[in-house]
């Protein structure tokens, strides 16, 4: 079984961002994203199980290679950094465009039975990203898994959706995105971070990919800092706290 994951480096998600010229400023307190390594790990436990390799695959500038290299210690065998400066500021389209070219590139050397991904990055949030790959991969999308089974010809998932749970399948090849539910992603031991060191990564660009008119769809016209947080108001309760909260909970239209 050929395994692809897709991972991206991202913002620490308590830190304090800032934007230039429309675009997310990186390279501060980055790290894999966190859903990712619920990604990794579903696809290394399924590699391990079915006998499969797993490629690390990422998108982004330079200091994206340290994601690279945590999902390499988390067990992949190899992987692939699309860098070009031509990408920054790429949106969902042209993430998911050059991601699916990388992908097929993976192909050449063997057709890849399952592609992986963490339900959403924490940088934008946005969930899009899988099933914006499965369209350019013309694969069917498996998304927000909780549970993952697969058979090595059939993925098979359990997602909750609201009060609903449902059971859904595909055959391979197929894409998944997976949940922080779906397992608890291991810790590199220092045998494995050793070992990923020797491990390949291979860097290519957009002309490696075979792609000269990626353009993105979207731009940041204008951003402007958050204000700073009004401070609160402390109420000493003298036997009347009750009703004065209350009151402001029904002058603010929320009682």
């Amino acid at each position: 079984m050929k395994i692809v994951v897709c991972v991206k480096q991202v913002p620490d998600i308590q830190s304090e961002r800032t934007m230039e010229d429309g675009r997310l400023v990186r390279g501060r307190d980055d790290g894999l994203n966190e859903l990712d390594e619920n990604a990794v790990e579903a696809a290394v436990s399924l590699a391990e199980r079915h006998s499969g390799t797993v490629t690390a695959l990422t998108m982004g500038p330079a200091e994206a290679g340290d994601a690279l290299r945590r999902a390499l210690q988390m067990g992949a065998d190899d992987a692939v950094h699309v860098l070009d400066d031509a990408l920054a500021g790429a949106d969902v389209g042209v993430t998911a465009r050059v991601l699916a070219a990388a992908i097929r590139l993976v192909e050449s050397d063997g057709p890849v039975d399952l592609v992986v991904t963490g339900m959403a990055t924490m940088d934008s949030l946005t969930s899009m990203l899988p099933d914006a790959l499965a369209v350019a991969l013309a694969l069917p999308a498996l998304t927000l898994a909780a549970e993952v089974e697969c058979d090595g010809a059939t993925a098979r998932i359990t997602r909750t959706i609201g009060e609903h749970t449902e059971v859904l399948s595909a055959p391979l090849p197929v894409l998944l995105s997976v949940t922080d539910q779906a397992n608890e992603p291991r810790i590199p031991n220092f045998a494995s971070m050793k070992a990923a060191r020797g491990r390949p990564v291979r860097t290519v660009g957009l002309a490696d990919l075979g792609l000269d008119d990626v353009r993105p769809a979207t731009a940041v016209l204008t951003a402007t800092p958050r204000p700073p947080r009004a401070p609160g108001t402390i109420v000493t309760d003298t036997g009347d706290a009750g009703e004065r909260l209350a009151a402001f909970l029904r002058g603010r239209g929320l009682a």
